[in-house]
């Protein structure tokens, strides 16, 4: 049951990073900082998820989810922090994404493995899309397409 709930949170947070890419004229460090404090709240579950199964691995998602979620605050209260930490934060999230996928990768569950490559293949198109194009509608579809693909494997992966 507590997977379920998790699975519906990863989608409703899809659905609205999807939806709500830019959040109207917030400003693009607002913007960036809310989504990686998304990709913090992610991992936080996921990684307290993966307590119970993989003690060391969920540990690891933790940790990666509080930098982010850290990192997103600050990124909202002080735009300035973010205008020489832009090029950085592309790469660091696409990392956190693949670094997600990989510990997706050795968990238990087949579904689990499927997040994780799709973590991983997303975290690789954030990174040269957010270097190449640096549109920030794109880099939060992606974002959302993250969490939403991921809320619905949930659903559908066996106990």
């Amino acid at each position: 049951m507590e997977k379920t709930g998790n699975a519906w949170v990863f989608i409703i947070l899809g659905i609205f990073v999807l939806i709500f890419p830019l959040l109207g004229l917030i400003p693009f460090s607002i913007i960036s900082g809310l989504i990686v404090l998304i990709l913090g709240i992610g991992l936080l579950i996921e990684g307290l998820m993966e307590m119970g199964e993989k003690t060391s691995l969920g540990i690891l998602e933790v940790i990666f989810g509080i930098i982010a979620f850290i990192l997103g605050l600050g990124f909202i209260v002080n735009p300035g922090l973010f205008s020489w930490l832009i090029g950085f934060l592309v790469w660091l999230v696409g990392l956190f994404l693949v670094i997600a996928g990989i510990i997706g990768l050795f968990t238990k569950s087949g579904n689990s493995r499927w997040n994780g490559v799709v973590a991983i293949v997303i975290g690789i198109i954030y990174i040269i899309v957010g270097n190449l194009i640096q549109d920030p509608r794109i880099l939060g579809i992606l974002i959302g397409l993250w969490l939403l693909i991921t809320g619905i494997l949930m659903l559908f992966q066996k106990d």
